[in-house]
């Protein structure tokens, strides 16, 4: 049964097989690149405390990029991350925790050495206990107003709460290109609360006036007898996202000088200001949330400033615009 978890306010990329670089005077490498194997293996048990870590990529990465994009969750200081050509080793300024669960992971940001993206990033659980925990929570995000792939899944065990600044969460996912994600090696019987973060600026930091990072409303119970939980389904919308607004312009005045022209006025911010032309009796604009004026007018001059005492203008239409929607059929009436 899909069960659905609102969140508390209203998270791109692509993943494929890389190829090896082309030989000088070939086609031009456009394939991102993708992890091929990790010591340990996701999955892993049984882990030492001492273990080396690493990932080996399908080809030559740009070293700075795809070497800030590792990281590990719990987090554990990281004292050096060596290139041993395709590979990166991480070497640890600690020793791993004994019996606890970590997820060595590539964001997004990484890139090759022809500068393309890494796509959506890549988890690689394990475990230092004997065992890999059955635990897992599956599902999906649907995303308006920026892209289902690439969001950060942050899992905490009920009654913790993120520091957004440490990664401090217990364990992590990643979405996939449709959404999908996955959060494995946990314990059950547990209780968890997931956290979405998209970072929509790639710089791995969260920026709460750019980036989206709520919470579910909803703690997610495992236990013994059902230690994953399936077909979750996340709808996020990004409170700063533009909305479309398309409208329909009705002329009644039989004139066809000049440019039909729509503006559209920011409230109570009045220097929020939009024009677009109408054309064959349709308009659309992009605007961001809020409360909007719009007011259709024959710009005589094509100065793109309404003349009250010159030329025609429509009745003014507030308009409440809603983050990431469309809104369709809005009329403007032109009357002689």
């Amino acid at each position: 049964m899909r069960r659905c978890l609102g969140l508390g306010v209203v998270l791109l990329l692509l993943a494929g097989c890389a190829k090896k670089e082309p030989p000088s005077g070939g086609p031009p490498d456009l394939e991102p690149p993708r992890v091929v194997s990790s010591e340990p293996d996701s999955g892993a048990a049984g882990v030492a405390p001492s273990a080396r870590l690493s990932v080996t990529f399908s080809e030559n990465m740009e070293p700075r990029s795809a070497a800030e994009a590792v990281s590990l969750a719990p987090p554990v200081e990281i004292r050096q991350r060596r290139w041993h050509g395709r590979t990166l080793e991480v070497v640890l300024a600690d020793s791993l925790e004994s019996n606890r669960t970590y997820t060595l992971f590539v964001s997004p940001t990484a890139r090759d050495r022809h500068n393309n993206p890494y796509g959506t990033g890549t988890t690689i659980v394990f475990s230092t206990a004997p065992t890999f925990p059955a635990g897992a929570i599956e599902g999906r995000l649907h995303a308006e107003g920026f892209g289902d792939g690439g969001a950060y899944i942050w899992c905490y065990h009920e009654g913790r709460q993120p520091d957004s600044t440490a990664r401090d969460f217990d364990a992590l996912g990643l979405t996939d290109d449709e959404g999908r994600f996955q959060v494995s090696g946990l314990q059950a019987p547990g209780r968890y609360r997931l956290w979405v973060f998209a970072d929509l600026d790639d710089n791995r930091s969260l920026e709460p006036d750019r980036d989206v990072f709520v919470a579910a409303d909803t703690v997610i119970d495992l236990t013994a007898e059902a230690p994953v939980a399936r077909d979750l389904l996340f709808q996020v919308v990004n409170p700063r996202a533009p909305a479309k607004v398309e409208g329909v312009v009705i002329d009644s005045t039989a004139d066809s000088t000049g440019t039909l022209v729509v503006l559209a006025v920011g409230v109570p911010d009045s220097t929020q200001r939009m024009l677009t032309e109408a054309v064959h009796g349709k308009f659309e604009l992009m605007l961001a949330p809020g409360e909007w004026m719009l007011r259709l007018f024959r710009d005589l001059n094509d100065n793109r400033t309404l003349q009250g005492d010159r030329e025609r203008a429509s009745d003014t239409l507030r308009l409440h615009v809603p983050p990431a929607a469309t809104i369709p059929n809005v009329p403007l009436v032109l009357r002689p």
